[in-house]
């Protein structure tokens, strides 16, 4: 085995598929086109930081945001055809022509609309575009949509294509999930010039944050900041299963909370602990998946769960203490759903972590690196003290280019800043065409009006059974949570769903914690998932995988806010006998659920995939279930009786899974 000190002296593969990740996916551009892609990409960061330091260009002339995010879409997305073939069998050793007239084309779609930016808004485009305008926004589609299949896989493509087109058959569907129609010239207009669909919420985000984050993650890796953080993971927890995937439950989870963004949270700390993850065994979705829900569940862990717990205490008119103090069982629970899986995928694949003679020194580590400390402290300072999250990468990146120059072996020549530039645009691109194509979804949904119908919808039809209505509030908060931040989507659902959930009886603590809850599992369920997407990005994996990856392993956070909502105990509200009662067996009942997903339960080893091993599996998750969900209601069984099928049925699934280990023991031998 390589010592991981020489293995991580390569580029390593982080925000920035680098390397050989980014070869394996993308074109290497050379001559013309690298320096067009350098061009391209170069602007585009002086562009956003032009834009967000209201520079001015320096002579006083500034841009709409709808203007500057257009030319952001127009030097980044249209790079997507340059970096990524059309197929995974076209040439990789050159640009095709038909791909550099997609590029021309797409540059010029983005800059039609920039350029008209103002008429757009004064002349009111959304609604009464010009036949020009509506033939530009056609075209523009289309190519939108080749760059998302691109950039994010086919699947991606098909929801994107589809849901975009909602509008024209919105007044076709049934009930509740009906819209107000469009025809296809309003659609197309729609989707390119009003501020909600490709310059929607994920777009912005887009040129307001994650584009400083995404350079700050590729400066890493070609510096040595990238080698000393890895080495430092070794160091620390390479000898531990499954070490640095549990490290990023607590780094993330702290980072989550303090900050309250996801995307932020994801690309601060899974540039570190992405590689780190990968590079002791785990598979490149696994370990995104694993950063994607750790960060995600950083949002909901005390003590600060961004700004929307402030504004959960005004609604509520409690005291901020109490909204944290009844968040914490939750998040722990959730967090220690996320613990037992990765340890259980770590035991099942045998990733025992790093004999201590072939780990880096800790002590030498830190003499060689301790000053790249120093950026992290600052970037997290920027990010939680100063409170400038757009500026901090930036700042934070200017100050590690700065301690580079002063290593001999990481210091950057031209040479190197051509490819770091270059791998930087590479990665922007995609991530730019993947949220503008999120942002079609978001703009159907805002243009039929299906946006603000849904949930009185939704309420109506759950009638008086109260079990419906926490369905239906779920799917309320889970499709709001796709078109807003969580900030907004809890503002608008406190004050839409709260009263008649409230009034059927539940706790209004527990309410309020469900629809935050329930509107952050879009981060990382498809077909939005931001976190998902963002993470994938990290580790140069498939999107859509990374999507389907992170719901597996995020799984408590479906489930646990119907306990929480069903039992208040679970927030610590009610008798401390209860209190205690309900957490105790809720850990068990989420340990035997994460086992049974994982496929894999402590002191009784792996639960094989065969009949008797899925059985088992089964069985398992039914007893962890039972185990956790609060008794009483109309289950007519109390919570001792619950627990009580819990172990029963936990006993029967190890019997099956010893029986099975025997059998396929026994075959092997044979």
């Amino acid at each position: 085995m390589s010592h991981p000190q020489e293995v991580q002296q390569a580029p390593a593969s982080g925000s920035i598929p680098l390397a050989a990740e980014l070869q394996a996916r993308t074109r290497v551009l050379t001559g013309f086109w690298k320096a067009v892609a350098i061009a391209f990409g170069s602007s585009a960061i002086l562009l956003a930081l032009n834009q967000l330091l209201n520079l001015g260009f320096f002579v006083g002339e500034v841009l709409l945001d709808t203007a500057y995010l257009y030319a952001l879409a127009a030097l980044l997305v249209s790079m997507v055809f340059l970096f990524v073939p059309a197929t995974k069998g076209a040439a990789r050793d050159h640009v095709p022509w038909y791909d550099a007239v997609l590029f021309v084309a797409s540059v010029g779609v983005f800059f039609y609309f920039a350029f008209n930016s103002f008429r757009i808004i004064s002349e009111a485009w959304e609604f009464m575009s010009p036949p020009t305008a509506v033939a530009v926004s056609t075209v523009g589609w289309l190519l939108l949509l080749e760059a998302t299949r691109r950039s994010g896989g086919t699947a991606v493509f098909v929801v994107v294509g589809l849901v975009s087109l909602y509008p024209v058959y919105a007044e076709l569907m049934p009930g509740p999930i009906a819209g107000l129609g469009q025809d296809l010239y309003t659609t197309m207009a729609y989707h390119f010039t009003s501020s909600e669909s490709v310059l929607g919420i994920p777009m912005r985000a887009f040129g307001e944050l994650v584009i400083g984050f995404v350079m700050f993650g590729a400066v890493l890796q070609f510096t040595g900041a990238s080698e000393f953080f890895n080495n430092l993971a070794f160091a620390m927890f390479g000898r531990v299963r499954g070490g640095p995937a549990k490290v990023s439950i607590f780094a993330s989870g702290l980072m989550g909370s303090v900050s309250g963004s996801v995307v932020s949270n994801v690309l601060t700390t899974g540039v570190v602990t992405i590689p780190a993850m990968k590079r002791t065994g785990f598979s490149a979705k696994y370990a995104a998946g694993v950063e994607a829900c750790a960060s995600t569940g950083g949002v909901l862990m005390p003590p600060i769960m961004g700004a929307t717990a402030f504004v959960m205490a005004a609604f509520l008119g409690l005291p901020y203490s109490q909204i944290a103090l009844a968040a914490a069982v939750p998040s722990i629970l959730f967090y220690f759903a996320l613990f037992m899986q990765i340890d259980g995928y770590a035991a099942r694949h045998g990733l025992k972590g790093l004999p201590a003679e072939e780990l880096p020194s800790l002590a030498q580590t830190f003499k060689e690196g301790w000053q790249y400390i120093i950026v992290f402290v600052v970037l997290i300072y920027l990010l939680l003290v100063a409170q400038v999250e757009s500026m901090a990468p930036f700042y934070a990146t200017g100050l590690l280019l700065v301690i580079n120059q002063f290593s001999p072996k990481h210091r950057l020549n031209m040479a190197k800043l051509g490819r770091l530039l270059t791998g930087v645009t590479a990665s922007l691109a995609e991530l730019a065409a993947l949220l503008a194509g999120v942002g079609l979804i978001i703009g159907a949904m805002s243009v039929t009006g299906l946006a603000g119908t849904l949930a009185n919808d939704l309420i109506y039809l759950a009638g008086n059974n109260v079990y419906v209505l926490l369905v239906m509030g779920a799917i309320t908060s889970f499709i709001f949570g796709m078109g807003m931040t969580i900030t907004a989507c809890y503002i608008f659902l406190a004050i839409v769903l709260a009263p008649p959930l409230i009034q059927a009886g539940f706790d209004p603590l527990a309410v309020h914690l469900f629809m935050m809850y329930w509107g952050m599992v879009s981060f990382i369920t498809p077909p939005v998932s931001l976190a998902a997407f963002v993470a994938a990005g990290v580790s140069g994996s498939r999107p859509i995988d990374v999507g389907f990856q992170s719901m597996r392993l995020g799984s408590a956070m479906y489930f646990v806010p119907f306990f929480f909502v069903l039992n208040p105990a679970l927030i610590l509200r009610g008798d401390p006998a209860d209190i205690v009662a309900v957490i105790c067996t809720a850990v068990v009942g989420i340990a035997l659920i994460a086992s049974a997903l994982e496929g894999y339960l402590v002191n009784v080893g792996t639960m094989h995939t065969g009949v008797l091993g899925m059985l088992a599996r089964l069985i398992l998750a039914l007893g962890g279930l039972a185990m956790a969900i609060p008794g009483g209601g109309d289950l007519n069984l109390n919570h001792l009786e619950l627990s009580a099928i819990g172990l029963v049925l936990a006993g029967v699934a190890v019997v099956l899974a010893k029986i099975s280990q025997k059998i396929r023991a026994a075959a092997a031998i044979a």
